[in-house]
């Protein structure tokens, strides 16, 4: 796999520390890291459609979020290409 990279596959709950790994294309956790960035990114857009619903936010308030929705479908984008590389 070009590009390796950390990914998440969560926080212990125990000690509060964030779980990478680096891993192999195809196995087994690479799955839970994908699982793991899914499951997180669907958690930031309820949070950031509430917010927009509510309609009281400034901009800057706004920006905030700009960070993680980026670094959330970054990493939606490289499971997609992960994928198609796999099937193709």
């Amino acid at each position: 796999m070009s590009g390796r990279r950390f990914r998440s596959l969560g926080v212990d709950p125990a000690t509060g520390k964030e779980a990478f790994v680096v891993a192999r294309s195809g196995g087994v956790l690479e799955e839970l890291a994908d699982a793991h960035a899914l499951k997180a990114s669907a958690v930031l857009v309820t949070v950031v459609g509430a917010v927009l619903e509510a309609g009281r936010s400034s901009d800057a308030e706004l920006a905030a979020f700009v960070p993680s929705l980026h670094a959330a479908l970054e990493e939606c984008v490289g499971i997609m290409a992960a994928d198609r590389e796999r099937s193709a």
